[in-house]
Parts: C-alpha cells; sequence; structure tokens
C-alpha cells in the first residue's frame, strides 16, 4: 500500500513539473492568439463543436444566463463572455462594503508587507514589478492589501468594479502568458508580474484602488468598456493618462477576458479590513462581500 502509494505521489509529481516545463518549451503568443482567432470564428458548424465540446469538460450553469440557448452565441467567445441575467448576482451595497470584482476562487488574499506580496505558499513577487516598474503609483500601495481572485473555465468572465470609482489611468504592461491556475501559481517564480496585463488606477471616495485584469495561456484578448480590446499589444509599457472623467459605479462591468485569467485589486496601507471568512481556495461570486473600508480611511 505505502508503495503503491508512493508511485501515484511520483506520478502526480511528474505531471505536474512536466506541465509546468511545457508552459515555458511552447510559443505562449503565438498560440494563445492562434486560438483566439479560432475563439471568433462565426462559422455555425465550427462554433457550434467548440461550444459544445467546451461545455462538455466544464459545468457551465446556462440557467443565469441572459441568452440560456448556446446556439444563441455567435461566436465562442460571444459564448465565454456571455452576460448574466439582471439581478443574477447581488452586488452589496453598504457605501464602505467592497464587492468581490469577479466569479472565481481566491487564490490569495492579505496584506502587501513593504513591496512584496503573496502569490502561493512559499513564492512572493514585487509589487513594483506587478505595476510595471511605475514608482510613484507602487509607493501608494506599499504596505496595503491585495486580494488575487482566479477566474477558471467555468466562470463567469466579467469583471466588475469592487467600489464605486473614476478611472485615473491606465497601464499596458506586455508580458508572457503562463497559465494561472493554482498549480502554475505554486512554481512559477513571479507569475503575476511576469505575465501580460492591465493596470486600471481608479479614484474613489475612499481613496486610490488598483484592479488588474491578468492574461493567461490562451487569453486571446482582454476588453475594457472604456476603450474596447486592449490586449494584446506592443512590446513596450502603454500607460494612458485619462483626460475625461469615466466613473464606474459599484458593481458596474469594467472589462471582460476572452478565455480565463485572474484579478487583482490593490488598495493602500491600513485602508481595507477583508472579509474573515475568506482565505485560499474559497470560492466567491461577484457582488458578494470580500471586505470592508476602515472607519478613518
Amino acid at each position: 500500500m505505502a508503495n503503491n502509494k508512493a508511485k501515484k505521489m511520483s506520478l502526480s509529481e511528474f505531471r505536474e513539473r512536466l506541465f509546468i516545463l511545457s508552459q515555458y518549451c511552447i510559443p505562449q503568443h503565438t498560440l494563445s492568439r492562434l486560438i483566439g482567432y479560432l475563439a471568433d470564428c462565426e462559422i455555425p458548424l465550427i462554433k457550434s463543436k467548440i461550444i459544445q465540446l467546451f461545455s462538455h469538460f466544464f459545468p457551465i450553469n446556462m440557467a443565469e444566463a441572459e441568452r440560456e440557448n448556446y446556439e444563441q452565441y455567435l461566436s465562442f467567445n460571444d459564448f465565454f463572455t456571455r452576460a448574466l441575467k439582471p439581478g443574477a448576482r447581488a452586488i452589496v451595497q453598504e457605501k464602505n462594503a467592497i464587492a468581490s470584482p469577479a466569479d472565481g476562487a481566491i487564490s490569495e488574499i492579505g496584506i502587501i508587507e513593504k513591496d512584496q506580496l503573496l502569490q502561493a505558499k512559499g513564492h512572493k513577487y514585487s509589487l513594483l514589478a506587478l505595476l510595471g516598474g511605475d514608482t510613484a503609483l507602487a509607493e501608494q500601495f506599499n504596505n496595503g492589501a491585495f486580494a488575487t481572485i482566479y477566474l477558471s473555465p467555468k466562470d463567469y468572465h466579467r469583471v466588475h468594479m469592487p467600489l464605486a470609482g473614476t478611472l485615473q489611468k491606465t497601464l499596458y504592461v506586455p508580458g508572457k502568458l503562463f497559465s494561472v491556475n493554482q498549480t502554475t501559481a505554486n512554481n512559477v517564480p513571479g507569475l503575476f508580474a511576469r505575465n501580460e496585463r492591465l493596470v486600471c488606477v481608479f479614484n474613489t471616495d475612499c481613496g486610490p484602488m488598483v484592479v488588474i485584469l491578468v492574461g493567461a495561456m490562451i487569453v486571446a484578448a482582454i476588453e475594457t468598456v472604456w476603450a474596447g480590446q486592449v490586449a494584446p499589444q506592443s512590446k513596450k509599457i502603454n500607460t494612458i493618462d485619462m483626460t475625461k472623467v469615466f466613473a464606474l459605479d459599484k458593481g458596474a462591468e469594467m472589462g471582460r477576458f476572452k478565455l480565463g485569467s485572474t484579478a487583482i485589486v490593490l488598495f493602500p496601507e491600513n485602508t481595507v479590513t477583508w472579509n474573515k471568512n475568506l482565505e485560499n481556495a474559497t470560492t466567491v461570486q461577484l457582488g458578494e462581500l470580500l471586505g470592508t473600508i476602515n472607519s478613518h480611511s
């Protein structure tokens, strides 16, 4: 029994290592873009087969979708970024309540230790690197609070506002396209600061807030409600300062992923108390209580 168990563990470890190694070896961007073209295909036979195959492997709750019939979707991406029925998610209404920006699972949640965020057990990464090297922005969030939410393939893939806010600027940061599931987070150092991402900086009644949309393996694009598709772009960091006021209410859609990924929320030091019921692997839904703004903030 002990030997069999040891063999099973060894096989599991081997598969895990092979999965991680393969991500270093394959052409991440080329593969992701090719899959993106296929996901945008509107040929009825092709798009229907892709949706059927995907739905076979992942338990999609179509009862909550605005369009319940698979055949109503023009392409796989149209299906993947499907809207929910009005009222399908309840958004916490208290002014100081922070709403979960997405459906998914908590990857990590806690306090930024100086410039270091927890990625997974045994792995930390740099806030400055995550924010594309923007020193002035990073200084606002040193010793602050962070929450990382992983959106699995079965989840609703639109990202919404944790608090009402006005968009100040965005930073598109080019990078790799590693998978962002827990296995990869446990094994690839600096994962979220290495992947392609869009950093969105908001001003709220409680101070600054950052929401980061992190790209991943086979994520063909990141879109926002104010600029449409914003990733992929060039190989350089692109910072855009907003010249017009663009305000969004709490719970309003801010962006979406064409295929799954991760959202990270940042707040400054001593401004947030996270929901004590949330920890690694806790399932959350859009609008649920993520934490509260401290009264002195």
